[in-house]
C-alpha cells in the first residue's frame, strides 16, 4: 500500500510519519485489497488545545473510505482514526462477501 502524507501549518517529524505508516499497514489484516492512502495532518491556529486534525482517505477496490479525527495530539487522533477505519474495512468486506452470494 502506498501512503502519501501532506502537512499543513507545521513540519511533521519522521517518528510520527512512521507511526502512521505502521498503523495503516496493520489494517491490511482486515482487508487485503487496500490500494493506497492519503494522510492529511493539520494544526489549526486556535486557542483550543484540541487543534490537531488528522484526515485519512483510503482507496480500496471499488470504494473510498474516509475518516477525520481531531484531538490534542496526532497520536490520539490516529488511534481513533485507526479504530474507525478498522470498523469501516470490516463492514465493507462483509458487504462485498454478501454481494458475492
Amino acid at each position: 500500500m502506498e501512503i502519501v502524507f501532506q502537512n499543513t501549518n507545521f513540519k511533521a517529524d519522521k517518528k510520527l510519519l512512521d507511526l502512521i505508516e505502521t498503523k495503516l499497514t496493520k489494517l491490511e489484516h482486515f482487508y487485503d485489497k487496500i490500494i493506497d492512502a492519503s494522510v492529511y495532518l493539520k494544526v489549526q491556529k486556535t486557542d483550543d488545545k484540541v487543534n490537531k486534525i488528522l484526515e485519512i482517505k483510503m482507496n480500496v477496490s471499488n470504494a473510498i473510505l474516509f475518516v477525520e479525527e481531531q484531538d490534542r495530539t496526532f497520536e490520539i487522533a490516529l488511534d481513533k482514526a485507526e479504530d474507525s477505519l478498522k470498523a469501516q474495512l470490516i463492514k465493507y468486506k462483509q458487504k462485498i462477501v454478501q454481494q458475492a452470494y
